[in-house]
């Protein structure tokens, strides 16, 4: 080995005891933490991206469950394949993940295999959780009733029809629940999955090492910050969607008896 080979395996290492500790560098495949990340046709590629990569950092065992084998087309048009589909995916999981994308969230709780699928998924799974509009497939699959929960904000106001109780936090722990708001909660909520299954220092660890510090150039992330004018702008060019939300919502909330 010369010098150059050396010095990349060492930094390589490094890198490696930097997120876990000695105890946790070389996870068997009997003792990985097996986590089942949803995609669907038109889900937001961010929702998946961001956490994926915490998981992968926690040396998990992902798997990234389609309906079929085949690849699904995301929001920005980037092709995603699935590891596995609905009729391989591992059981029970220790995390069941589901992202969102309006359109593709709506076109997915109108499907019967798809929710059932949730469903079964969730009620065997060690934490049920999804980050922005993810969380509508999740009360769809009846997983949300009784529990408290968020989404993004501007279809938070749909969870009731199937039975969760809404809070406006950026992410939402009830018992074996974990939700997210919009997007860029995804990260939050993946680091918030960490510490619970990994311990808080593994969870810090991994916020350091994607620099996680941030620091956005405008107060607008939520409508209260953004203002009247541009979240109502917001709200116009996606009513059309979120009635057909609110369609899927309340259809989803009447085979529940709520």
């Amino acid at each position: 080995m010369d010098r150059r080979e050396f010095n990349t395996t060492l930094a390589a290492l490094s890198l490696l005891n930097l997120v876990a500790p000695a105890a946790m560098a070389q996870p068997t495949p009997s003792n990985r933490l097996r986590v089942g990340m949803l995609i669907h046709s038109d889900m937001i590629l961010l929702d998946l991206v961001g956490p994926l990569t915490v998981f992968n950092i926690m040396q998990a065992d992902v798997q990234l469950i389609g309906k079929t084998a085949q690849p699904v087309i995301t929001d920005v048009r980037v092709a995603v394949a699935p590891t596995v589909s609905f009729d391989n995916a591992p059981k029970p999981l220790d995390v069941l993940f589901v992202p969102g994308g309006l359109k593709g969230t709506v076109a997915a709780m109108q499907d019967r295999q798809t929710v059932d699928f949730i469903k079964e998924q969730g009620n065997a799974a060690r934490l049920v959780t999804s980050v922005c509009t993810g969380s509508l497939l999740l009360g769809a699959a009846g997983l949300l009733k009784g529990y408290q929960a968020t989404s993004h904000w501007y279809v938070l106001h749909l969870l009731p029809h199937m039975g969760a109780v809404t809070r406006t936090d950026r992410v939402v722990e009830d018992r074996n629940r974990m939700t997210g708001g919009g997007v860029t909660a995804g990260i939050d909520l993946a680091l918030t999955i960490a510490a619970r299954l990994a311990g808080e220092d593994t969870a810090k660890r991994i916020q350091l090492l994607i620099e996680y510090d941030p620091k956005p150039p405008f107060n607008a992330g939520s409508p209260e910050q953004a203002g009247q004018a541009i979240a109502g702008e917001v709200l116009k060019r996606r009513q059309e969607l979120i009635r057909e939300a609110e369609a899927a919502a309340k259809a989803a909330g009447a085979t529940m008896n709520l």
